[in-house]
């Protein structure tokens, strides 16, 4: 099992790397954005270059953050069921959803999308709009973030595991959202 959580560990620090890299993609969509608007106020001058850009940074950051969510226990869940549950039924049903639901969808997902990134790439697809950016960035987050997704998902069921058995500890608190 050490092996494993050895694993899982640097599974960890590759996702924690991609969060920040979703991270920094924010403050740069904010900066364009506001580049762009005060650019098109103050000289009456805008490309589709710069609000596609924005679109393709709010994709990186929902598709690498995603593992990064997971790994923090951020992510949606059904709270009703999860919350009337104990530590350990919570361990549980974290394992059945990884090993039933998330691990096979993404790799699924990961399999489906790769193909249409491919396409783009080795056709080196660009935007139809005038001034538009070439696409195959863009659709490359699709399979790197589901791959990502499996990649995390493999180390929490690790995780989830090791705690099971009582090698380690996972804090299964769970907070309903205010909202």
């Amino acid at each position: 099992m050490g092996a494993l959580l050895a694993f899982s560990r640097g599974i960890d620090a590759m996702n924690e790397r991609f969060g920040r890299v979703a991270d920094y993609c924010v403050l740069a969509a904010c900066l364009i954005s506001a580049g762009n608007a005060t650019v098109r106020y103050l000289f009456s001058y805008s490309t589709n270059g710069l609000l596609e850009i924005q679109w393709y940074l709010f994709g990186a950051v929902v598709l690498l953050g995603a593992s990064y969510t997971l790994q923090k226990n951020e992510h949606v869940r059904v709270d009703l069921l999860y919350m009337m549950l104990s530590s350990r039924g919570r361990l549980w049903l974290d394992t059945f959803g990884l090993v039933l639901i998330l691990i096979p969808t993404s790799i699924y997902l990961t399999a489906l999308c790769w193909p249409f990134f491919w396409q783009a790439f080795v056709s080196d697809e660009v935007s139809q709009n005038a001034g538009g950016l070439t696409l195959w960035p863009a659709k490359l987050l699709l399979p790197l973030g589901f791959a990502l997704l499996v990649a995390q998902g493999v180390s929490e069921l690790i995780k989830r595991v090791a705690a099971l058995r009582g090698d380690i500890s996972i804090e299964t608190d769970y907070e309903k959202p205010l909202q």
